[in-house]
Order: structure tokens, then C-alpha cells, then sequence
């Protein structure tokens, strides 16, 4: 019978370990490649896999992003027939040299962990080493907005060696500008993303020296389209309803003065909304004045009716003492038909019919202003009456005030606005 080699077992042959593959006994990883020497080169790529929030109120931006690194340490290399490479884990990362990068103004920062640390090291033969692990980080971002919510920003992740200078490493983009990739899905809520690009530049610090830094520039544009619908809306809602109250009878306080009242306290909350949800800073923002020139239309609207309701009440004072002082006007024949008479009152029948009685009293008083004045134009009743200030013309027509802020406050609110979305937009 044939006799069968058996094969040998794979699983008892001895294996030959990674460390003991790449020397790293051999060597002391605390120096640098190359110690002593030129600096090494660096280079660095950069996968952005999600930008997840903008905050005004911290002034600071979190991104998720895959950071590699590219360099070679001709300490590891290792003898292979094939060129293949061998791909590691975070548990020879702790074994060898690694660059030291870190964001500059980063408030937090981690290595995401699930299910294992998202660290990955592979190694070539001829010692070019790949370093690649998926961070996220919380960096500040100083924002200008003195254009809110009508901006738009530049944030910047800055990346740097801590310990090594320019002396010792060198750190470059390895594609340049194509060295940032993103994803296309990338969305955010309140902004528009409109481009990423990348510069280099040196870092000097007075106590070290000049330091490699790498910058990752992205520009976001705001959307207008909320700010639209819950604020600028709601607030020129507002002052339209502010206008309202003067087609109101100016007799009518209890409505008029409520619906100002009203819209005071409603501009006030939309203020108050806005600003709690913004930083407190020392400048004044876009949204800022078209807030506070809306308030002060609103505010406005209230003063003009006070100023009605006052005038009003000197006019009818004036007039009862005009009408104590005037001589009884029965001697005057038929005293509706000159009235009447536009040549007596200088009030054709059209101004009758038109005015009626609005602003007048219910108890004749507009037949008492007429009876005034014809008995003024009479010159021997006039001869009775001492000139005085203001007796001259008893008639201050009130209603003029509203029929002229029907039209002036609309123009000059227009007017605001057509020059506001002229400038911000």
C-alpha cells in the first residue's frame, strides 16, 4: 500500500512575530527617524466624514474626519518576496515612533473606540509607514456676526507637530490641495457648505520656534430661509398690525390702546427670542436693527395716537371756553342754513357728507364748532372776544394726524426695508 506524508499541522508550527519581523527590539523608537539629520517629511491627507454642528453661542464647530499620516522609518523595514504590506492595530502603535500631531484651539477631542480603537498602521517593506485613525474634534471658530443671519463664515482646523520644529519635521499636505477629500452628503441645517481647501504656513512660538501648521479652511453661507419665518416675518407682521389702529376711531380707546400695547409686548418677546439664542457680544448685528427699527415703528404708532387723544382734548377744552365767552347765538337767523353756507363757513356740502362725524362728539359738537366760527366771522360778535393764542384757529382737525400716518408710516417703513435688503443681502 502506498504509504501518505502526513501534513504537517499550521497551527503548531511556530510563527514569527510582528515585533520580532520589524526589529522593533532592535531599535529605540523614542528618536525620531533619522535622528540627527534633515528633518522628516510628513504628509498628511484628510477624509472629512461629517460636519455636525455650528455654534454660535460657543463660537466653535465639531467635525468627524479620517487624519492619515505618510512617512517613512527605515527602522521598520522588513524583508518580504511579494511587496506586500502588513496592516496593525493601536497595540503597535504604542510600540513604535508616531508623529505627534494636535489641533490647535481644539476645545475637545477624542479617538472613537467602537467596537476597537479606529487606529490603523500599515507598514511596507522598504519602511514608508501609513498611519491612519478617525477623530472627532471640537475647534473654535471666531465668527463675525455683524452681518447675522445674513453672513458668511470661515472656520479653520488647524493641524500641528507639538514637541518637533520645522528643525526636526517637516509637515506638508501630501497631494496638496487634493490631499482634503469630503464626503458629498454633508449637510448642514442652517448653513450652506461652499467649499474646503487647504494651506500650510509656519507657527512661531517664542519659547520654541517655528512649527509646520496645517490648515483646513471650509466657508459656510447661512441660510436666510428660517431667520425668514421666525423673524423678519413675525416682526414685519407686527408693525403692519401696528398701522392698523389708525383707521381706528380715535374715540375708541379701549381698542386702539390694546392693539399698541399689544405689539409692543410682541416685538419685545421676538427681541428677547432672538438675542437668547445669540452670543452676547459688543456690536451690533443685522438682525439687531431691523429688530429695533421695527420696535420703534410699533412704539411709534402708540405716541401718535397719544398725540391725537391729547390734541383732542385741548381742542374740545378750547372750545368749551370759547363757548363760554362767545354772546348767545339765537340772535343769528337760522343758523343751519348758514352752515351750510360755504361762504359763511367756508365747509361746502361735500365736506359734510364726506367727514360726517368721525372725531366729532355725539352731542352736537361739530353744529357748536360750525355756530363758533360763523359767529367769529361776524364782526360784531368777533369785536366781544379778546384775541387770545390759540383762539384764532379753534379747529385742529385730529383726524389729519391719522389720515397722514396711513401714508407715512407704510412709505417709511417701505423705504427701510428696500434699503436694508440693499445692503445685507
Amino acid at each position: 500500500l502506498p504509504i501518505y506524508k502526513r501534513s504537517p499541522d499550521m497551527t503548531k508550527s511556530p510563527m514569527t512575530k510582528s515585533e520580532q519581523l520589524l526589529r522593533i527590539d532592535d531599535h529605540d523608537f523614542t528618536m525620531r527617524p533619522a535622528f540627527g539629520g534633515p528633518p522628516i517629511p510628513v504628509g498628511v491627507d484628510v477624509q472629512v466624514e461629517s460636519l455636525d454642528t455650528i455654534s454660535e453661542v460657543d463660537m466653535d464647530f465639531t467635525m468627524t474626519l479620517y487624519l492619515r499620516h505618510y512617512w517613512k522609518d527605515e527602522r521598520l523595514s522588513f524583508p518580504s518576496t511579494n511587496n506586500q504590506s502588513m496592516t496593525f492595530d493601536s497595540r503597535l502603535v504604542k510600540k513604535i515612533w508616531v508623529p505627534d500631531m494636535f489641533f490647535v484651539h481644539s476645545k475637545r477631542s477624542f479617538i472613537h473606540d467602537t467596537t476597537t480603537d479606529n487606529v490603523m498602521l500599515r507598514v511596507y517593506p522598504d519602511g514608508n509607514v501609513l498611519y491612519s485613525l478617525r477623530v472627532t474634534v471640537t475647534a473654535m471658530c471666531n465668527m463675525d456676526l455683524s452681518r447675522f443671519p445674513l453672513d458668511t463664515q470661515t472656520c479653520s482646523l488647524e493641524i500641528e507637530s507639538y514637541a518637533y520644529t520645522d528643525d526636526d519635521l517637516m509637515l506638508y499636505w501630501k497631494k496638496g490641495n487634493e490631499s482634503l477629500n469630503t464626503d458629498d452628503r454633508i449637510s448642514l441645517s442652517q448653513f450652506l457648505i461652499q467649499k474646503f481647501h487647504t494651506t500650510t504656513k509656519l507657527a512661531f512660538y517664542s519659547s520654541t520656534g517655528w512649527y509646520n501648521r496645517l490648515y483646513i479652511h471650509f466657508t459656510l453661507r447661512r441660510h436666510i430661509f428660517f431667520f425668514l419665518l421666525q423673524t423678519y416675518f413675525p416682526a414685519t407682521l407686527m408693525v403692519m398690525l401696528s398701522w392698523v389702529s389708525f383707521w381706528i376711531d380715535r374715540r375708541a380707546v379701549p381698542a386702539r390702546v390694546p392693539l399698541g400695547i399689544t405689539t409692543v409686548l410682541t416685538m419685545s418677546t421676538i427681541i428677547t427670542g432672538v438675542n437668547a439664542s445669540m452670543p452676547r457680544v459688543s456690536y451690533i448685528k443685522a438682525v439687531d436693527i431691523y429688530l429695533w427699527v421695527s420696535f420703534v415703528f410699533v412704539f411709534l404708532s402708540v405716541i401718535e395716537y397719544a398725540a391725537v387723544n391729547y390734541l383732542s382734548t385741548v381742542q374740545e377744552r378750547k372750545e368749551r371756553k370759547l363757548r363760554e365767552r362767545l354772546p348767545c347765538t339765537c340772535g343769528i337767523g337760522n343758523p343751519d342754513e348758514m352752515m351750510i353756507d360755504p361762504q359763511i363757513t367756508g365747509y361746502g356740502s361735500m365736506d359734510i357728507n364726506t367727514t360726517g362725524n368721525y372725531g366729532m362728539p355725539e352731542n352736537g359738537g361739530r353744529q357748536e364748532r360750525m355756530l363758533a366760527q360763523v359767529a367769529l366771522n361776524d364782526p360784531q360778535i368777533a369785536s366781544q372776544v379778546k384775541p387770545s393764542r390759540g383762539y384764532v384757529n379753534i379747529w385742529i382737525d385730529t383726524h389729519a394726524i391719522d389720515k397722514y400716518s396711513r401714508v407715512v408710516f407704510p412709505g417709511a417703513y417701505i423705504l427701510f426695508n428696500i434699503i436694508y435688503w440693499s445692503i445685507y443681502s
